[in-house]
C-alpha cells in the first residue's frame, strides 16, 4: 500500500509540475516563438535540481501538516520557516551559480526549479493522503486541489523572488517578498484542514486561484520581458566589439 501510494503520489506530482514546465515555460522556447528566451537543457537541469531540493522539503511539509492538528504553534512557524527558507536559499543559490546565471534567463530556471520542489512537496503530499486509513474521495479530492494549491504557489513565489526593475520607481520583489507569498500561503494550506475536509479544501482552492491571479497578472510579465538568448548573446558581441559568424566561430 505504501509503495502504491508513492508511486501514485510520484505520478501526480511530477504530472502537475513537468506539466506545468512543458505547458508554460515550453511558449517561450522556439518554435513556438521565434528566438528561445532559455536555454531547454539548463530549464531541465533545473528542474531536476529542483526535484532533488524538495525531497528533503517534503519531509518539513509532513512535519507541519502534522504539527498544526496538534496544536503545536512554535513548531509549525519553525517548520514553516524551514519549508519558504529552503527553497528561496537554494532558488537564490542556483540563479547566482556561473552556470545558471549567466544567460539572462534566470526567471525561467528559477520557476523550473520551484517546479520540480513543488512536484516533491506533491508527491509526499498525495501519499500521506493515500496511506491514510480513512482514505476517502473527499480525502483524494482535497489532496489534488492541495497539489495545484503548492504547485501554482511555488512558481508565483519564484517569481515574486526576483528583483525586478521597473521603468519608474525602484526595483520590486525580492527573497522577501517572495518567502511572504509563499509563507501566507503554505499557512492558510496548512490552517484549512482545522475545518474539516470542507475547510481544506476551501483553503486550497483560494490559495490556487489567487496565486494563478497572480502569477498571470504580474509573474508572467516577468518572463514577457526577458530577452531571447541569441539577442542576449548578440548585445554581448556588440559590447566586446568580436565579430561572429552564424555557426559561433569568431573570425579571423
Amino acid at each position: 500500500m505504501v509503495q502504491l501510494a508513492l508511486t501514485f503520489g510520484a505520478v501526480v506530482g511530477v504530472v502537475l509540475s513537468a506539466g506545468y514546465v512543458w505547458w508554460e515555460v515550453g511558449r517561450y522556447a522556439a518554435p513556438q516563438v521565434p528566438e528561445s528566451r532559455f536555454d531547454e537543457r539548463k530549464e531541465m537541469f533545473a528542474y531536476t535540481a529542483g526535484l532533488f531540493a524538495g525531497i528533503p522539503l517534503a519531509a518539513v511539509l509532513l512535519l507541519l501538516l502534522s504539527a498544526f492538528p496538534a496544536g503545536f504553534i512554535v513548531l509549525v512557524a519553525i517548520y514553516l520557516a524551514i519549508l519558504v527558507g529552503g527553497a528561496e536559499l537554494g532558488q537564490w543559490l542556483m540563479l547566482r551559480s556561473i552556470y545558471f546565471g549567466s544567460d539572462g534567463s534566470g526567471p525561467f530556471y528559477a520557476v523550473g526549479f520551484r517546479a520540480g520542489v513543488a512536484g516533491i512537496l506533491i508527491l509526499a503530499l498525495v501519499a500521506q493522503a493515500l496511506s491514510s486509513p480513512n482514505l476517502t474521495l473527499t480525502t483524494l479530492g482535497v489532496a489534488l486541489v492541495q497539489s495545484a494549491a503548492l504547485l501554482a504557489l511555488g512558481v508565483t513565489g519564484a517569481i515574486f523572488s526576483l528583483r525586478t526593475k521597473v521603468e519608474s520607481g525602484p526595483s520590486r520583489g525580492g527573497p522577501t517578498a517572495g518567502a511572504m507569498v509563499t509563507g501566507f500561503g503554505l499557512f492558510l494550506l496548512t490552517l484549512g484542514p482545522a475545518f474539516g475536509a470542507s475547510g481544506a479544501a476551501v483553503a486550497a482552492a483560494i490559495v490556487a486561484v489567487v496565486a494563478v491571479l497572480m502569477y498571470r497578472r504580474i509573474a508572467r510579465a516577468t518572463l514577457d520581458r526577458v530577452r531571447p538568448i541569441g539577442q542576449v548573446r548578440r548585445t554581448e558581441d556588440d559590447d566586446e566589439g568580436t565579430d561572429r559568424s552564424p555557426f559561433g566561430r569568431t573570425d579571423r
